[in-house]
């Protein structure tokens, strides 16, 4: 499939849902109430005693200006697309552009941040053990997508070969569209977006802080760190 042939649909999700790592803190600049369209000026001044500042915001070029968030939560929405690298490649993106990944629920977003971060933690052999704190953002999605949820596309959905998705994904962003929506590959029943854009996802708020265990092959338990409460993994 090339993306010319993908029907495009219009989609808007109330409390979609990212998880994340924790130990990423906001980023002062996308917080900040000034208006994005000032962001280079303040960044060319903050720079002038903090050297290190594009350590943190990452490569605010990789957005349009006229596509770039700002305020409460901005963080969130706009880091994914700053702070990018060939070596962190995704199903969507080589690594050499953002791409923000939200599920169309709290089950679809946590299989498939398992999914992820257990295959990280069996390739560096980490031990046993309760492992990074996660937290779940809230968030809404609108946007223009190419749609796959209903057509042929195995290719692109494959569970471990990402270069087709990749290939298809960045004709579909050469062609000005927010991004791609198709069913999670990690909890079958669900849907995700891969967002293009950081103005298409909106309202980001905090839920609940949680804590995935390895047990030395897999992420076999969740704990919410805010109630206590332990669950078991199941597949999907």
């Amino acid at each position: 499939m090339t993306a010319a042939e993908a029907a495009t649909t219009h989609l808007e999700w109330k409390g979609a849902v990212r998880i994340i790592r924790s130990l990423f803190p906001p980023i002062d600049l996308f917080e900040d109430i000034a208006d994005p369209a000032d962001w280079p000026l303040l960044l060319s001044a903050e720079q002038k005693t903090n050297p290190r500042i594009m350590a943190t915001i990452g490569n605010l070029d990789l957005v349009p200006a006229d596509r770039r968030v700002g305020g409460p939560g901005a963080s969130w929405l706009m880091a994914s697309f700053t702070h990018v690298s060939p070596d962190r490649p995704s199903r969507f993106s080589a690594g050499d552009y953002g791409v923000l990944y939200v599920g169309d629920r709290y089950e679809t977003a946590l299989f498939e941040t398992i999914h992820h971060h257990a295959r990280f933690m069996a390739r560096t052999a980490e031990p046993p053990g309760w492992t990074s704190q996660f937290r779940e953002i809230v968030l809404n999605v609108s946007g223009d997508l190419v749609d796959l949820r209903a057509a042929a596309a195995d290719d692109l959905l494959d569970p471990e070969d990402y270069a087709p998705a990749q290939r298809f994904a960045a004709q579909v962003r050469a062609s000005d569209a927010d991004g791609i929506v198709y069913p999670s590959v990690r909890y079958p029943g669900g849907e995700c977006v891969a967002l293009f854009y950081p103005d298409c996802a909106a309202a980001p708020m905090q839920g609940r802080h949680l804590d995935y265990h390895w047990n030395g092959s897999a992420v076999d338990l969740v704990r919410n760190a805010g109630t206590g409460a332990v669950f078991r993994v199941v597949d999907a």
